[in-house]
């Protein structure tokens, strides 16, 4: 007898997925109201982060890093190790834009 396909499995991979991340991460970008890969692309890495901290979850720095890796194609280390001073201005800039102070750039 035919397997039969789920609704999940009928609408493709999920963010997790695709992204490569977590049970746990992903359950926190949900939460925050990121549930589609377009989602995540639209607001890019930065963004998505900060919506994870807002929505109060503990979201460690390996998140962004594993956010950055899933939308550019690199491993989380790779992008831990060759762009964390880029990754981290722009969460500077992101979280100084949301407290409307001026950020340090």
């Amino acid at each position: 007898m035919p397997r039969r396909s789920t609704v999940a499995e009928a609408a493709g991979p999920s963010l997790a997925q695709r992204a490569g991340l977590g049970p746990k991460s992903a359950l926190w970008l949900a939460e925050a109201g990121i549930s589609t890969w377009e989602q995540l692309q639209a607001l890019g890495a930065v963004a998505a982060y900060v919506q994870v901290r807002q929505a109060g979850r503990p979201a460690s720095l390996n998140l962004l890093w594993a956010l950055e890796g899933a939308l550019s194609g690199l491993h989380w280390q790779v992008v831990a190790r060759e762009h964390r001073t880029s990754l981290l201005l722009a969460l500077e800039d992101a979280l100084h834009a949301l407290s409307g102070r001026p950020g340090a750039s």
